[in-house]
């Protein structure tokens, strides 16, 4: 009786709540466009630029083209620099991707007239080696360019790689040559060689701040030594642990050195036994914190258990760290011993056995601990309060899956929640599927 008394009132009263709605858009049409643009013969075309540039601003691309045809003016603002600094080519084969690919049409207009606004560009690219050499020939043309911000990201397998190297250097030379501005390149899994490193440095020493260049195997650690020695203002660098040596850490604690605020170091192997991997010194690790205190060096661990053995036998100060795969104990104990400036640990899988002591002894000593995440693990409710009480409520992030938890004599579930909840100072769960 009550909904069906509702639906009747709601149905006497619909022109009056039409009148408040119209009056409620009024008032907002009028804020925004002011009184004039409030008459029933307004005309639109006669709107000022910036107004109608901060709409074209929350169109995506094809309602902006849309939006152009509409007159002349709104087709004028289409082309208004503002709007093209940042770009992103979607570039992909119909019959293979699942993919919006850019209007063969509207790259060459952005060639030919928007070449010398583009500022931010990324290019994401399916799994075709006929996307990645469309991206290629593309750069290629970029001959005015101003670019700050570059990105070639593949969203399935690296199909970069499937491009020549002369004709992927040739593209990148064309940018860097030409930009003279770059600060912020990613250029994961793609064939850039030392070559091209050194054009890249010749021509963008004095601004370069990012470049995240991990799995490109024709990069050797003498490209990357260049990189260190001139690019004085790099501030995150992110490369493959087989480019990591002891001569470049210690050529980013030169002096003339900035601060580093990231390196990020992806460890990975697709053939256990097939790559020896290589220890870094102490001494050298010590020296790039002595010279830039506050950095972040972060390290993604895709290796099999065997693989493990040359990492953490000495004090490292690796700051955030992901196991991608099954980790050992012995492993997660030599953390706890020898990382003391651990920040975040995930470790998607483990086994079989507790980790009670392993988490208890890096609560203990990894006094900067502030995130943990777990997946296929086994901790007991007892030990995961333990180390929840050593913490305390320095962990602003706690992810960990319901199955990861053994119920012991102590503890239930429920129990647990509501104890972890209390140490952390917040409403605390565990999780169905992990989060990071």
């Amino acid at each position: 009786m009550k909904r069906a008394g509702q639906r009747g009132v709601a149905g006497t009263e619909a022109p009056q709540t039409s009148q408040t709605s119209k009056k409620q858009k009024t008032a907002l049409f009028g804020s925004v466009f002011g009184e004039a643009a409030l008459s029933s013969s307004m005309d639109w075309g006669s709107l000022p630029h910036h107004v109608i540039l901060r709409v074209f601003q929350f169109l995506t691309l094809v309602d902006r083209a849309r939006a152009a045809a509409v007159c002349r003016r709104w087709n004028e603002v289409f082309h208004i620099p503002d709007l093209w600094r940042r770009f992103e080519f979607e570039l992909s084969q119909p019959a293979t991707s699942y993919l919006k690919s850019t209007h063969p049409d509207l790259i060459q207009q952005i060639i030919k007239r928007h070449a010398d606004h583009l500022q931010y560009v990324s290019f994401k690219v399916d799994s075709s080696t006929e996307s990645a050499e469309a991206a290629c020939d593309i750069l290629s043309q970029l001959v005015n360019c101003s670019i700050k911000t570059l990105g070639l990201i593949s969203t399935a397998k690296p199909s970069f790689m499937n491009v020549s190297k002369a004709h992927f250097a040739s593209a990148l030379t064309v940018v860097f040559v030409n930009s003279k501005s770059l600060s912020s390149i990613k250029i994961d899994d793609t064939p850039l060689d030392d070559p091209s490193l050194k054009v890249l440095v010749a021509n963008n020493s004095d601004t370069l701040k990012l470049l995240k260049m991990s799995s490109c195997p024709h990069v050797s650690p003498a490209g990357i030594l260049c990189v260190a020695d001139q690019c004085h203002g790099l501030k995150e660098l992110a490369l493959n642990y087989y480019i990591l040596s002891d001569e470049l850490l210690l050529a980013l604690s030169s002096e003339k050195h900035v601060d580093l605020e990231h390196l990020r170091i992806d460890v990975v192997s697709e053939n256990p036994g097939q790559v020896e991997f290589h220890t870094i010194k102490k001494q050298s690790w010590d020296a790039l914190v002595r010279h830039s205190p506050k950095v972040n060096i972060v390290m993604y661990f895709f290796l099999y258990e065997e693989e493990f053995d040359v990492f953490f036998r000495e004090e490292t100060p690796v700051t955030h760290l992901y196991f991608g795969r099954t980790v050992s104990k012995a492993m997660l104990g030599r953390i706890g011993m020898n990382c003391p400036r651990l920040i975040e640990l995930v470790v998607c899988a483990n086994g079989l056995q507790p980790l009670d002591d392993e988490l208890i002894q890096i609560a203990e000593r990894c006094k900067n601990l502030t995130a943990m995440g777990l997946g296929e693990c086994e901790v007991t409710c007892r030990g995961f309060l333990e180390f929840v009480k050593m913490c305390g409520g320095r962990l602003t992030q706690l992810s960990i899956m319901e199955e990861v938890l053994i119920p012991d004599s102590d503890y239930s579930l429920d129990r647990l929640h509501l104890e972890v909840s209390k140490h952390l100072g917040r409403m605390w769960f565990p999780d169905m599927m992990p989060t990071w």
